[in-house]
């Protein structure tokens, strides 16, 4: 069928040029098109100027000014922020990114060089069909087949460099987001001291991997077809002269112009926000991602509670609005792609064919490319006259598509702008956090309501505490608030001296924030007012309820944090932490599961038992001046947690244990006892306190069971028990 097309065109353009009455009829065409193509301008600057009906309210208006704010100031901001981010992506002039888009260019300018021979070599062989010259034909035949191998491999090696650029570019993004996300605990305090970046997973990996495809598929768009543009627009004007038409080309120049600008301010007037839209997408799509990953670390638990249901609700929910959003974006493209294709395929046509055709039409006395006039031509010039508006139509062809992909490329600018502003939020939020800015969304109830706070509220606007580094090993705090990362007060002023070989135990109600004290020592929570002294971080290791088990080898389990390079450079060896383990019960497990060099998912192969005693077992190797133990020997029997606790202490190592076990207080020597109400007491844990706290619950048992004798002696020992119960 293009076939077809293509030569009725150029029947049609040959007519025109031999006869009077149809150049005329051309010529009132290409003023039609002119005065349209103004009038579109026209009512598209109308269009953008208001986007409202003239009857609204005072509040819509208002509303609406807000909306336009917002719109006049999106560019500025996402400019600053790309600007940003592409000082990351680009160190420096001479950095391996620079080079690949150095070469990735000089293949786009060689490609439009083989679009513009081959549009001359395509008139060239109309022309022999023309002329009926078979010879001549078969000799453009073959050059056409010889430049299809450099072409096509021209093509996939602009592929390759727009997606080898792609990586590039989200190597240095990611290689400099793990450097920030990791520095300072900085993974920890996003997660936990700051409610802005809910998936940080999202945002390191997918957005991360979009906006850097997203900039090198932008680049190899808009430049390719500025380039296009340009060489075509020049080799056009240069055709045009050298044929005699250099007066006629000014009015299809200004033609295409005005075509092209009426369609990019009516394409901007029925844009929607895409890149609102796009950020929005991805702030869903994480959301529902962070919801299966919690099912999938909590599967266990789930599967305890039966709470399938539940979860299947949040899920579907989650699903449910991120399908509505993707809708929204499909209906919205709609009327803007039916707009843009309309403008785009069919005006764009109408124009070109006008603007190739008043070049033929108005010529004054062309010659052929040798200096003779076409009317001297065998033919009348037919065939030179074929061959240059096919050339011209292939050009033109081709400079309307680079044209349309300029168009094209604001909606994925805009689209951009969302990647971009995700990406520059996650940088921005890492940044903040390190200088101890933190903003955490206050609970609410259903309506809306602030929740009242059983703890007192403190203020964490503000950081002023003070760390140091202690010289005698002693760990102090003077007048040091802990709070939580809400900013609930659990103590309201802490000051207590600990020193090596001061084992406390650390007590109070349930939920009154006992772990506190451990977070502010491993520097996960600021120090907000006061002054903390403390040793070296590497002085003070932590063992929660639940030890992380690492990937890797049985080694590795024992040595985390550390490698097997850095145990060997310590002088440990396999035999030591075979010691280790027998220590802490374990010794058997090497056996078990096939030696140190043994791979598997530790934390599905060991039981919750085992776990603990790992971690515990981490103590002896690391050899810390203080132990930080928070209820770690839950799953470990009283007889084994002893031992432990015992080998801890002989090790000279200091105990700070979090824990509701009676057994464990005869290992202490102080009691640091929170009252839940923002006040604490510390004291000295002494032989009769210890003893009267151990013997509270036998003589509980014996008061009980000594009512029972009394009640079977008066024969209502049912009936007693009962009520005493309730």
């Amino acid at each position: 069928n293009m076939p077809s097309i293509q030569s009725k065109m150029m029947n049609m353009a040959a007519e025109i040029a031999v006869d009077p009455e149809k150049r005329r009829r051309a010529l009132i065409y290409s003023l039609c098109t002119v005065s349209a193509t103004l009038a579109a301008t026209f009512y598209a600057g109308r269009l953008s100027a208001s986007n409202a009906p003239r009857s609204r309210t005072s509040s819509d208006s208002s509303e609406d000014s807000t909306i336009r704010k917002k719109l006049k100031v999106i560019d500025p901001v996402f400019l600053k922020q790309f600007r940003v981010l592409l000082k990351i992506m680009i160190p420096g002039l001479f950095s391996k990114e620079v080079g690949i888009i150095a070469i990735h260019s000089l293949i786009l300018v060689t490609r439009t060089f083989l679009t513009i021979y081959v549009a001359a070599l395509e008139g060239k062989m109309v022309k022999c069909i023309v002329q009926k010259d078979i010879k001549a034909f078969f000799w453009q035949l073959a050059k056409w087949e010889a430049i299809a191998l450099p072409a096509t491999f021209v093509n996939s090696m602009i592929r390759f460099f727009e997606s080898h650029l792609g990586l590039a570019l989200r190597s240095r993004l990611t290689e400099h987001a793990y450097k920030e996300y990791f520095a300072d605990q900085t993974y920890y305090q996003v997660s936990n001291l700051d409610s802005r970046l809910l998936n940080a997973d999202q945002c390191l990996t997918e957005d991360i991997t979009m906006f850097s495809q997203s900039v090198a598929h932008l680049y190899s768009h808009l430049t390719k077809p500025v380039l296009d543009i340009a060489l075509i627009t020049l080799t056009l004007v240069s055709y045009a002269r050298r044929r005699g038409s250099g007066s006629s080309i000014v009015f299809p120049m200004f033609l295409g112009a005005i075509v092209v600008s009426a369609t990019a301010r009516i394409l901007k007037a029925v844009s929607p926000r895409f890149g609102s839209m796009v950020a929005e997408e991805a702030k869903r799509k994480g959301h529902l991602r962070y919801l299966h990953s919690r099912i999938i670390t909590n599967s266990e638990e789930i599967a305890f509670y039966n709470g399938h249901e539940a979860e299947n609700k949040q899920l579907h929910g989650a699903y449910q609005k991120l399908k509505e959003q993707m809708s929204l974006i499909y209906k919205k493209r709609v009327f803007y792609i039916m707009m843009e294709q309309f403008l785009m395929k069919y005006v764009w046509s109408g124009a070109g064919m006008t603007m190739i055709a008043l070049p033929i039409l108005t010529a004054v006395n062309p010659t052929t490319s040798s200096g003779k006039l076409l009317e001297d031509e065998p033919d009348g010039g037919v065939s030179e006259r074929t061959r240059g508006f096919t050339m011209a139509k292939n050009l033109l062809v081709n400079s309307a598509d680079a044209t349309e992909r300029l168009m094209t490329s604001y909606k994925e600018i805009v689209e951009l702008a969302g990647y971009t502003s995700r990406v520059y939020e996650m940088f921005n939020v890492f940044r903040e956090v390190k200088k101890g800015q933190y903003q955490r969304t206050e609970p609410e109830h259903a309506d809306g309501t602030k929740i009242r706070r059983r703890l007192e509220r403190f203020d964490t606007s503000k950081i002023t505490g003070v760390i140091k580094n202690s010289d005698d090993g002693s760990i102090v705090l003077n007048e040091v608030p802990i709070v939580t990362p809400n900013g609930d007060t659990v103590v309201r002023s802490m000051s207590i001296h600990i020193v090596p070989g001061m084992h406390c135990l650390i007590t109070g109600p349930n939920g009154c924030g006992k772990s506190s004290l451990f977070r502010i020592l491993g520097m996960l929570w600021p120090v907000y007012r006061g002054e903390l002294r403390m040793p070296k971080k590497e002085k003070m290791y932590l063992i929660p309820q639940r030890p992380y088990m690492t990937l890797g080898t049985l080694r590795d389990q024992v040595i985390y944090p550390h490698t097997a390079w850095q145990m060997k450079r310590r002088g440990v060896k396999d035999d030591d932490l075979a010691k280790i383990l027998e220590k802490v019960h374990l010794s058997h497990i090497v056996e078990r599961e096939g030696g140190w060099d043994a791979k598997s998912d530790w934390m599905d192969v060991l039981s919750g038992g085992e776990k603990q005693r790992m971690g515990l077992a981490r103590v002896f190797y690391h050899m810390p001046q203080y132990a930080l133990l928070d209820e770690c020997t839950s799953a470990v029997s009283i007889d084994v947690e002893g031992d432990i606790y015992q080998a801890i202490k002989d090790a000279g190592i200091t105990l700070l244990t979090v824990t509701h076990r009676p057994s464990l207080w005869k290992f202490h020597t102080h009691l640091l006892r929170y009252d839940g109400e923002g006040g604490y007491e510390m004291s000295e844990l002494l032989a009769d306190t210890e003893e009267e706290r151990l013997s509270l619950n036998d003589e509980r048992t014996k008061l009980e069971d000594r009512l029972k004798t009394i009640n079977k002696l008066l024969g209502d020992d049912e009936e007693y028990i009962s009520s005493n119960d309730e």
